[in-house]
């Protein structure tokens, strides 16, 4: 019988970033300050782990906050009715020594679509305190159109206001329990 190993996110050394074109020409960098997320996995090496990850929606920053009041209104995430994001795996495969894909549901105001985000695994080690600590790095892209953020708006010049592709950038790491 095989033992399953619990991990928790650590929120304090953990980072939920998205990237988004903006006028074509530059990207902004936004963060969600509010979220939880957990690991169960029967392998020393991770492989088939079942994540699950949380972000309050509420909690968005792009350092701008007439910005940030906007991506909370019905344009983008609506807030107010759908208050959390959340991935669920279905697979966590492993590529190489620190290569993996995770595929999962991702849900955005109650539409899921299944993604895959690419995983750079840094390491396991023991820190000053006595825990043991695993650090992953993801990174992939979605249309938020697909998730219902439709809001959309055209330069005179023709180009898109905000880009339909949102890259997502996980700097996690986990205290096994």
């Amino acid at each position: 019988m095989s033992t399953v190993t619990k991990w928790v996110i650590d929120p304090t050394h953990s980072e939920i970033n998205f990237k988004v074109k903006h006028l074509v020409i530059s990207t902004v960098t936004g963060t969600f300050n509010s979220f939880s997320g957990s690991m169960e996995t029967e392998n020393e090496d991770f492989t088939g782990a079942s994540v699950r990850f949380d972000a309050d929606i509420d909690s968005i920053d792009t350092n701008n906050p007439d910005r940030d009041t906007h991506l909370k209104s019905d344009d983008f995430f609506n807030a107010e009715a759908f208050p959390k994001m959340s991935f669920v795996s279905s697979d966590f495969v492993k590529n190489s020594d620190s290569s993996y894909t995770l595929t999962g549901d991702l849900t955005i105001r109650n539409i899921t679509k299944t993604v895959s985000l690419d995983v750079v695994y840094g390491g396991t080690v023991v820190d000053p305190y006595g825990q043991t600590k695993a650090g992953f790095e993801a990174e992939g892209a979605i249309n938020r159109k697909e998730f219902g953020l439709q809001w959309s708006a055209v330069t005179e010049a023709g180009n898109l206001v905000v880009s339909d592709e949102v890259r997502l950038l996980l700097n996690v790491q986990f205290t096994k329990q």
